[in-house]
């Protein structure tokens, strides 16, 4: 017996997509494509795609070419062939389609929280933060220990990076990962990263520090992520209190999805990629985006622990679902097929072999230890 590894996948798209709709219904509000910085994201998600496929292929070919102009298409018609299979194209395909319908349905579920969500609970979080800090602001004392100035634009940097590089890390994964198994892995845990986040928002509403205790922040360099802060608050306003207005509210606290999204890369990138600095690079961006939360006051403390323990619960369950074996009690992994069907445990809780059909169906195979490097 096999199922898809893109199942949960699915499933979180449809669940999310529903109650994005039927949320809409009841408040009697437009369902809205977001605009990010690089325009809607049923457009920039596609962009993007060709990029990589443009990045895949022409480099390639030209390198295998070495100058011999005339075989160049010959060389990419092989590199087409050879990655990207039939497995492949629908690994993105179902990929992209479900972040996009789960994103597009949080920033939508995000919009309608002063409306659907109770009051605020930052009071209740901000005691937790002095009591985590015997007393102390955590803002206060990282502003006193980095400074408020050179580290405010470094620090900014590192927060507004995420917005790049959290559809871009998926695309990464979808095109890159030369287990198919590892891409449905990264696109079910981020897309369930997303969903529990949404969840979080309603079960603990919030607005973040920065917007409940805004004196706390008055020193800081102006940096882009306080021009960011102030167009989300002058947002939520219109929404609010402007019937015409055409803003969307993305102003929520706990849980924070900059630290689970970001966490979660870190987790599948350690199961999954074998080379040491790929996973350093990686973890040491959690790190600042970690502190960038904290040190500009979109996150309490109790905001990023909950991040944490939302990409452990999302990168295990979706390790489950796409067929990844934990090992050392989760401390390393290895695929339990190299395309999107996956063996399901027998009775005695053994693994039932992947189809042998299956694994000649790509090219892409894990090597011994089920360790999988991104690049081809």
């Amino acid at each position: 017996m096999k199922r898809r590894a893109y199942g949960l996948l699915v499933l979180v798209a449809l669940v999310m997509g529903t109650l994005a709709v039927v949320a809409s219904i009841r408040l009697g509000e437009p369902l809205r494509d977001p605009d990010g910085f690089l325009g809607p994201s049923w457009l920039r998600l596609p962009l993007m795609v060709l990029g990589a496929f443009v990045v895949d292929v022409v480099p390639r070919s030209l390198w295998r070419a070495r100058g011999a102009w005339r075989t160049f298409p010959d060389h990419a018609r092989t590199i087409i062939r050879e990655h990207w299979t039939r497995d492949r194209i629908a690994l993105v395909s179902i990929g992209l389609s479900s972040f996009f319908i789960t994103y597009v349905s949080y920033r939508n579920l995000k919009n309608f929280l002063p409306f659907l969500a109770g009051e605020p609970q930052d009071a209740a979080l901000h005691q937790i933060d002095q009591l985590l800090t015997f007393g102390h602001e955590p803002a206060i004392l990282l502003h006193q220990a980095l400074g408020e100035n050179v580290t405010a634009h470094v620090l900014a940097f590192v927060y507004v990076l995420f917005l790049p590089i959290s559809p871009a890390s998926l695309i990464v994964w979808l095109v890159w990962s030369r287990n198919i198994s590892y891409g449905y892995w990264y696109a079910t845990a981020h897309c369930l990263t997303w969903a529990f986040g949404t969840l979080s928002y309603y079960l603990v509403p919030s607005l973040g520090p920065n917007f409940a205790y805004p004196w706390l922040y008055v020193d800081l360099d102006q940096t882009s992520v306080k021009a960011l802060q102030d167009a989300l608050y002058y947002g939520r306003k219109d929404v609010l209190y402007n019937p015409f207005a055409d803003s969307i509210q993305s102003v929520a606290g706990f849980a924070s999805l900059h630290v689970g999204i970001i966490l979660t890369l870190a987790l599948v990138t350690q199961y999954c990629v074998r080379h040491a600095w790929i996973r350093w690079t990686v973890w040491s961006f959690f790190a600042l985006t970690v502190l960038s939360t904290l040190y500009f006051g979109w996150h309490y403390l109790a905001d990023d622990l909950a991040g944490a323990f939302i990409a452990i619960v999302s990168v295990w369950i979706g390790g489950l679902a796409t067929g990844q074996k934990f090992d050392r009690r989760g401390r390393s992994s290895h695929p339990t097929t190299s395309t999107s069907r996956v063996p399901v445990s027998d009775r005695d809780g053994r693994d039932d072999q992947a189809d042998p059909a299956d694994e000649g169906a790509t090219g892409d195979q894990p090597d011994r230890a089920g360790s999988v490097p991104l690049t081809p």
